[in-house]
């Protein structure tokens, strides 16, 4: 894990809102809720492996208001992402893995039984289990029914998190901007896209 103080250096505030969602509960569909374990932050036109990098019709809602639900797909799999900044500033966490901790049959069920530690490791997988489609994206997670997710009243301590770069994305790919909690089995493994930059940017 690399050192928490160099990692917190100019971060910007979309750093600190995927800090503040690790241990949060997301409650999901068919009764499955699961505590995030892991997240990856993407900070709109300012970060190029952001969606939100260019302001486009499937982006549009992430520059709307914060606390919505901003999935996309990929691989076949769907992906959630909560929108985190003020209107017109596109900056959103993408929620990564978490620990099923309610509903576990459902979760089983759309996992096809895989050990119940792997049941949300990764975010198509977390998507997965909790229910999450192309039908949740919009959704305000702070309102009933439908996907929401109950925030930590304090966020965990710095030196209960990890702290590293982002799975899987191209450009930017150093930014120290995946964060889990530290010694979570659930936590997805690290893999860098083959054509990474060998430098933040």
């Amino acid at each position: 894990m690399e050192s928490l103080v160099f990692a917190m250096v100019d971060e910007p505030n979309v750093c600190a809102a995927a800090r503040a969602l690790l241990g949060a509960v997301i409650l999901g569909h068919d009764g499955v809720i699961a505590r995030i374990t892991e997240t990856e932050a993407y900070n709109g036109p300012d970060d190029p492996a952001s969606h939100a990098f260019t302001r486009t019709p499937r982006s549009d809602l992430m520059y709307g208001p914060p606390d919505r639900l901003y999935v996309y797909r990929i691989h076949g799999h769907h992906c959630a992402n909560i929108v985190t900044s003020d209107e017109g500033q596109g900056a959103a966490v993408l929620l990564r893995a978490g620990e099923i901790v309610d509903g576990l049959p459902a979760a089983r069920a759309r996992r096809d039984d895989v050990p119940d530690v792997q049941l949300g490791r990764g975010p198509g997988n977390l998507a997965k289990a909790l229910g999450i489609t192309m039908a949740d994206h919009g959704t305000d997670v702070r309102v009933p029914p439908g996907i929401v997710v109950q925030r930590l009243p304090e966020p965990l301590p710095n030196e209960q998190i990890g702290v590293g770069p982002r799975v899987g994305v191209r450009l930017a790919a150093d930014r120290p901007w995946r964060f889990w909690i530290a010694q979570s089995p659930t936590v997805s493994v690290y893999r860098r896209h083959r054509r990474a930059q060998t430098r933040a940017g």
